[in-house]
């Protein structure tokens, strides 16, 4: 009773709003006959008049006219919900909260969040940038970005940058004057730059691979630093080999600030990942930015 009622009264705001059958009818999608009938079975069921009926026109009665005005703010209300959430569609709205690395927030979330918050001005952002392998559901991130090997294996995962390597540079007069590494082990005579591990509190001991022959070296250094961009200038300034992503440095070893070694150890790894709960469902604007930061992958 209450869907027939529903339905019917909103027949009724139409016809009393438009006073015809015909363009009420055109409006609702039905006949005039139905459009007729719904109205009868209405007034039968309220057991009262809502319309005067001519055979050129229809207006409210009087109770129909208050019957119409007391129900058009409900209606309008009602509309403007609708449009609010066509709007969601059209113009995606809410909160994303992800955690990411330095170099991931700076090589691959950056470029792709610029042009993606200007598309879409109502989704709100917030990136924590964490070198330590945070835990996304404990801190309440929608997302977090680690390399493909860190991702636990209860999470989805999405590829969100090719596959990256690491480099050793120095700068020239670094290996100028203390000369060229040609072996791993040969960097325990060099002086070098140290990273600090978030997770552990260790050192970071430097990867290496060779014909399927893997190697893992402590160096040794006057500086620690876990700032990548720091570690890169420390480099340029002869401080000592820096072991950075090959991506920036390209620069710097592009204009002779600094000189790859060790090049031939440095093999490819599993680049970066976006990951999230699998049991999670997910509003349109996260998955607006899934899809962007996916195809940045495939662009590179």
């Amino acid at each position: 009773m209450l869907k027939d009622n529903f339905n019917d009264l909103l027949s009724f705001m139409v016809v009393a709003r438009e006073r015809s059958f015909t363009r009420a009818a055109a409006q609702l999608g039905v006949s005039q006959s139905a459009l007729s009938h719904a109205m009868r079975n209405l007034e039968a069921r309220l057991e009262m008049r809502l319309l005067t009926r001519t055979t050129r026109s229809v207006a409210p009665t009087e109770v129909g006219e208050q019957l119409f005005m007391r129900l058009s703010p409900h209606l309008l209300e009602i509309e403007q919900e609708l449009t609010a959430v066509r709007d969601m569609r059209d113009k995606p709205a809410g909160n994303i909260r992800i955690t990411a690395g330095e170099h991931a927030m700076s090589a691959v979330l950056w470029p792709i969040l610029k042009p993606f918050m200007a598309q879409y001005p109502d989704i709100h952002i917030e990136v924590t940038v964490d070198n330590g392998l945070t835990d996304i559901v404990d801190g309440r991130f929608d997302a977090g970005v680690r390399l493909g090997e860190q991702v636990a294996k209860d999470m989805i995962a999405v590829r969100i940058a090719p596959d990256m390597r690491m480099v050793v540079v120095g700068s020239p007069a670094y290996l100028s004057q203390h000369g060229v590494p040609e072996m791993p082990e040969q960097l325990q005579h060099h002086r070098c730059i140290n990273m600090r591990l978030p997770t552990r509190g260790g050192l970071y001991a430097w990867e290496f691979e060779r014909d399927g022959r893997e190697m893992r070296v402590r160096v040794e250094g006057q500086l620690t630093l876990n700032s990548l961009p720091q570690r890169l200038d420390a480099a340029e300034a002869g401080l000592g080999l820096a072991y950075v992503p090959e991506d920036s440095a390209l620069q710097a070893i592009a204009d002779g600030r600094l000189v790859r070694v060790l090049d031939e150890w440095c093999p490819s790894f599993d680049g970066y990942h976006l990951y999230y709960p699998s049991r999670r469902q997910h509003t349109t604007a996260f998955t607006l930015l899934v899809e962007a930061l996916r195809k940045s992958s495939v662009i590179a």
